[in-house]
């Protein structure tokens, strides 16, 4: 049970929480609202878990070479292809069925989800550039998903935000790969990625400080825009900003510094400023808010 558990990821849960940003902005914070988001939740988490079986069944043989990823349950061998295949399938059944308790639109959110990433890991992850984007059209799916999936109008500005952020996050993952199997490399030459051949340190720099500058000022210009004005009647949520500046920069400094940004959600919980920042956003947010 434990290596099943390895295997489903429980630990990547956390990226989900997208689901839940709709809910909080739109001030919808009534019972009804917060369990047909919590179903969404549910489902996008059941989803993700036969993603990540999926993946891990295509890249069996490249995982066995990786200087990390070989101890995977089924790159080692704990798990066989036969029991992968079928808890693949039972958890994308379970996430449509879960969807089904909340609204068509959740259940064909969910179905995309699974399509796409379906196709990222087929081929599409060897795409460069592409990749990252379809990992950040994951997460736009988990944000719509949390918004149209319930009946909320999403924020325009929400999207844009969330888009960018998660584009950051997705080339600070390909950085942090890309210079740990640089160092692998030079012990193994078979421990490579073949979609990090088309990138370099320098792009995925240029990159990340295009992208950190863009989930800033979008940001920032929806704390301050007439229509957050009119739509939640404070202009306080300035004052949420600069947390928003010190997570991207702590962010950057444990990739460089400390090797981190390969796995966001280890990340914030191994972390404890990036915790307490990411906290600290969320409690001032709905402070302001409410």
């Amino acid at each position: 049970m434990p290596t099943i558990v390895k295997l489903l990821r429980p630990d990547q849960y956390l990226k989900n929480g997208f689901v839940w940003l709709g809910m909080i902005f739109a001030q919808r914070w009534d019972w009804q609202t917060f369990g047909e988001v919590a179903v969404a939740f549910a489902a996008f988490c059941a989803a993700a878990s036969a993603v990540y079986v999926f993946n891990d069944i295509l890249d069996v043989e490249a995982d066995r070479r990786h200087p990390v990823k070989r101890l995977r349950p089924i790159a080692s061998g704990a798990v066989s292809p036969s029991q992968a295949w079928l808890l693949c399938a039972a958890f994308a059944v379970l996430a449509i069925v879960l969807a089904g308790f909340v609204s068509t639109m959740t259940s064909g959110l969910i179905l995309a989800y699974l399509a796409i990433n379906a196709a990222y890991s087929w081929r599409l992850k060897h795409v460069a550039i592409l990749d990252v984007f379809i990992i950040a059209a994951g997460f736009m799916l988990r944000i719509l998903t949390g918004t149209l999936g319930v009946g909320i109008d999403p924020s325009p500005w929400l999207l844009l935000t969330g888009f960018m952020l998660t584009l950051f996050l997705g080339f600070a993952k390909r950085q942090a790969e890309l210079l740990m199997l640089m160092n692998a490399s030079k012990t193994d030459p078979g421990a490579t990625r073949r979609v990090l051949e088309d990138y370099s340190p320098a792009i995925l720099d240029l990159f990340l400080g295009v992208t950190a500058a863009c989930t800033i000022l979008s940001y920032d210009l929806y704390t301050v825009s007439p229509e957050t004005f009119a739509r939640h009647g404070t202009r306080a949520l300035f004052y949420t900003l600069p947390f928003v500046v010190y997570g991207i920069f702590r962010y950057v400094f444990l990739l460089h510094r400390h090797h981190r940004g390969n796995d966001a959600a280890a990340d914030f919980l191994a972390d404890w400023q990036l915790m307490l920042t990411v906290l600290g956003w969320l409690v001032v947010t709905v402070a302001v808010l409410a």
